[in-house]
């Protein structure tokens, strides 16, 4: 699995865990938290804005505890057994919040993520779980979609992975162009989905429920 880990990293450096970076002890990030609040135009010292700074790191600490875990780690379990099972495997509709890098608001949507086994499978839950794992870190739809796919294509070398993502952007629906509840569509496909218009066909059929 080392030597899976090294490949994939060098060839995308965000995949696995997150960037080398140093990062500020708790009370620089409550500061920085502060100087926030003073640019907003109030006043980080009034009675309900005290504790906010506190608050505010607790809750980075959760928004973005993706930088703690690694993927690829989640996957390094799988099973050869399959009982002669060979068709896609397949979690619609997971719930995913991240947040856009570019203005650090929340996106919000559902990933439908789809394997085709070769000789091994992993537990239906370690999908959902890398999913998450780059859901919880700053994020481009577009780049998280590629993340997903290229991780479990890389691990478990399948026949083949599909990936969509459907989300709405606050970055788009609370400022800018101010545009509510439009869903942005990302997907991937490598292997046999990519090669195979039938069974991108049969993955976007399966991911609206028309099964």
């Amino acid at each position: 699995m080392d030597a899976v880990v090294k490949k994939i990293r060098a060839a995308r450096p965000q995949l696995g865990t997150g960037p080398d970076v140093k990062r500020p002890d708790r009370a620089e990030a409550e500061e920085a938290v502060r100087t926030l609040i003073s640019w907003a135009g109030d006043d980080p010292k009034r009675e309900g804005l005290i504790d906010t700074p506190k608050r505010v790191v607790n809750a980075y600490n959760e928004f973005f505890k993706g930088y703690e875990e690694c993927p690829i780690d989640v996957l390094s379990r799988t099973f050869d057994e399959v009982g002669g099972y060979d068709d896609i495997v397949m979690l619609r509709n997971i719930e995913l919040n991240s947040h856009c890098e570019h203005h650090m608001v929340p996106f919000i949507g559902k990933a439908h993520v789809a394997y085709f086994p070769d000789d091994k499978v992993v537990g239906i839950s370690k999908l959902a779980r890398v999913v998450e794992i780059y859901a919880r870190r700053l994020q481009t739809q577009e780049t998280m979609t590629a993340q997903i796919a290229y991780t479990i294509d890389s691990v478990l070398k399948p026949q083949g992975v599909a990936v969509m993502i459907e989300a709405v952007h606050q970055c788009m629906s609370i400022r800018g162009v101010q545009k509510p509840n439009v869903a942005t569509i990302t997907t991937q496909y490598t292997g046999l989905f990519k090669d195979d218009t039938s069974q991108q066909d049969r993955f976007l059929m399966l991911s609206r429920g028309n099964d």
